[in-house]
């Protein structure tokens, strides 16, 4: 949970980042600027939610926090590509030890309590 947390405060602070330079006027693109604050903004809102989810042992939860380590990922191995920068590498690693401890036995086991028939 840990890791996800890391996620959602850089999403929310790459958000306010965009939007001081928005407002400012440094934003190229109005459009663009306008919609990377709303989507990273969403993606933690959804990653927030997942969070508690997880902490509930709903199932549910699960599959957002996958999808957006997979997505985080492609992302970085491309971004890689064209040079290699502490923060990519650090978001890659992050992808994937969130995304291998996620897939851990104890967490499968105790977000799938409710999908159990009852004894």
């Amino acid at each position: 949970m840990a890791g996800v947390g890391v996620e959602i405060v850089a999403l929310v602070v790459g958000a306010l980042v965009i939007l001081v330079e928005l407002v400012r006027g440094g934003s190229q693109s109005a459009g663009v600027s306008g919609f990377l604050v709303v989507f990273a903004l969403g993606v933690a809102a959804v990653l927030a939610a997942s969070v508690r989810g997880l902490l509930r042992g709903q199932r549910w939860a699960r599959s957002p926090v996958a999808t957006w380590q997979i997505l985080q990922g492609v992302v970085a191995v491309s971004s890689l590509q064209v040079g290699v920068t502490p923060w990519v590498v650090a978001a890659l690693v992050l992808a994937l030890a969130v995304l291998v401890l996620l897939m851990l036995r104890p967490v499968v086991e105790a977000t799938t309590r409710d999908a159990r028939p009852a004894s």
